[in-house]
């Protein structure tokens, strides 16, 4: 739908809205929609068989519905739709295709509306602002549109414009949505297995967050900062002085779409190089930066034809990973790049995608199939193999495994997906793993990465070291307590009872030797790491471990010489 088209006749475009008239269409709408799910899953409701084939055609009409009726509700449910275009594990594949459409199809506002707002946050009028503005804007979304305009020091800016009346629309929408939340988490089956309760909560905390321009501003500063050594990636400056919550003012920083490939062929500019550039970028921004942009729809980046810099635009649904979260995401791309699927599971439970408790036989069978079957493959015209189909499949397996999806993780997907299918189209042969894999090794290598830091790996040898010599520990009190329960009868054996204890007690101290000789050559390989990086300090903690260890390990062996004989 093109921007300049008016919004006028959805009845959500006016300043004053009513709250009964917003619960009343709210509702009638969940209710549908919880209706059509009920006789979806019933037979009779098909004119001919339940097939696969009917089913999936049912829900593709359903999803034409939800996206037509969401834009007829406005703003709050077009913001939801597409956050919830990033939940595959939530709804049905059908339901998100047609979601992710309502990036583009957003009706613009009168210019009119824009000047009375710019004028109202600004405290001055337009002509004082600036000397020229563009009526009709640039693009709309579902929270704002983009102006043209020209400031009187001859500076070209854009001015981005929140909808009138829009706060005033989340307080009563969410308000309405928190007590569909609620009902959804208490029902008998919508409820089951889903935390819809979090879920809205993690929409509320984003929605807020985006309608805050200055929150907007801050995040493109701080994306700036992040890539100003980098010349291949612009992004454009803020002006404070013209800048308010509603109102945010920006670099004008023209480029050629970069889903426009004509244009950018018509340019002399590498496709190729194009979609390496953007892979690297977001590399960096998870693994290095840990604050990445979580929505790089074509329509918010675009390429300078001077040089074929990658510019991004809109800062409002940025992600932030903790640093420990960003070494299991390196973890993740590691253990993926090694085909490793301990190391893959223990990094997403770590990452709060799997449940701890959960039991790990059928996870690791599905991330197996996964690893053997989306990695090490080149792309070619023919083949779905990539980021997107690892996704499909992992949400494929959220309906029927303990998995957990945080929004950090989903916009994470979404943006790597969104990003492959870019480079992709860019460059055909493109492979997102390729371009990933040195990446991940180059940090595990780098010196000065916290991740392999000599206090890192002390520390990692510290738990590693605690939690063997608690299993050394336990080990003993378990073969006792196997040893009394054999005493008691509880057990049965085909061997005399002479004999077994012998052989208990030689396969323990045997176990309990080997727990020394582990601890005794990581205290080792330590020392050895920290003495040649000239840490000598830290080297002897790891001097002193081998040397207990040593002790330790010889009185053992003694002790088991004495039960051999």
């Amino acid at each position: 739908m093109s921007p300049t088209v008016s919004s006028a006749s959805y009845r959500w475009s006016r300043e004053n809205y009513s709250p009964f008239g917003r619960l009343i269409d709210i509702w009638f709408f969940v209710l549908k929609f919880l209706f059509f799910r009920w006789l979806d899953g019933k037979a009779w409701s098909f004119r001919g068989a339940m097939t696969e084939e009917a089913m999936t055609q049912r829900r593709i009409q359903r999803a034409v519905w939800i996206r037509e009726t969401i834009l007829e509700l406005g703003p709050t449910f077009i913001k939801v739709g597409q956050l919830f275009s990033t939940r595959a594990d939530l709804f049905p594949k059908e339901y998100v295709a047609e979601l992710v459409k309502l990036q583009d199809q957003v009706p613009a506002f009168t210019h009119t509306q824009a000047i009375k707002l710019i004028e109202s946050e600004l405290g001055k009028p337009l002509s004082e602002l600036v000397q020229y503005f563009e009526p009709n804007p640039l693009a709309a979304a579902s929270l704002g549109q983009v102006h043209r305009a020209e400031l009187h020091t001859g500076e070209k800016v854009v001015i981005k414009v929140q909808r009138p009346g829009l706060a005033k629309l989340f307080a009563i929408d969410l308000k309405i949505l928190r007590d569909v939340a609620y009902y959804l988490q208490n029902h008998p089956n919508y409820g089951k297995g889903r935390e819809w309760v979090p879920v809205y909560d993690e929409c509320c905390r984003i929605l807020y967050q985006e309608i805050d321009y200055l929150n907007e501003g801050r995040n493109a500063d701080t994306f700036r900062r992040n890539f100003r050594n980098d010349p291949l990636i612009c992004v454009p400056k803020v002006y404070w002085r013209y800048s308010s919550p509603k109102i945010l003012t920006l670099e004008y920083m023209p480029g050629i779409k970069i889903s426009n490939h004509q244009e950018l062929e018509a340019a002399g500019l590498d496709r190729k190089a194009l979609a390496r550039i953007g892979a690297r970028s977001y590399l960096q921004q998870l693994l290095e930066d840990g604050f990445f942009h979580a929505d790089p729809h074509p329509g918010n980046l675009a390429v300078r034809q001077s040089d074929g810099a990658v510019i991004f635009y809109d800062f409002g649904m940025m992600g932030e990973i903790k640093p420990e979260t960003k070494e299991q995401l390196m973890e993740t791309f590691i253990g993926v790049s090694q085909k490793d699927a301990d190391k893959v599971i223990e990094s997403l439970t770590k990452l709060g995608a799997i449940k701890p408790n959960a039991e790990r036989a059928p996870i690791k069978r599905s991330v197996m199939f996964i690893l053997n079957n989306f990695t090490d493959k080149p792309f070619d015209d023919n083949t779905d193999i990539s980021i997107a189909g690892i996704t499909d499949d992992i949400y494929e397996m959220a309906y029927d495994q303990p998995f957990l999806f945080p929004a950090t993780f989903t916009f994470v997907l979404r943006a790597l997906s969104t990003l492959e299918g870019l480079g992709k189209s860019l460059d055909p042969q493109f492979n997102f793993m390729e371009v990933a894999q040195p990446f991940a090794m180059r940090m595990l290598n780098d010196p000065e990465n916290s991740f392999v830091s000599p206090q890192n790996l002390l520390n990692q040898i510290g738990q590693q070291a605690a939690q063997v010599g608690s299993m050394a520990v336990n080990l003993p009190r378990r073969v006792e307590q196997t040893l009394d329960r054999m005493d008691e009868g509880e057990l049965r054996v085909r061997v005399k009872a002479g004999e077994t204890d012998r052989l208990l007690r030689r396969l323990n101290m045997a176990i309990i030797g080997l727990v020394y000789a582990v601890l005794a050559g990581a205290g080792l390989v330590a020392a050895a790491i920290l003495y040649t990086g000239e840490r000598y300090l830290e080297a002897a903690v790891p001097l002193i471990l081998l040397g207990v260890m040593s002790l330790a390990l010889g009185r053992v062996l003694l002790k088991l010489q004495r039960l051999v004989v």
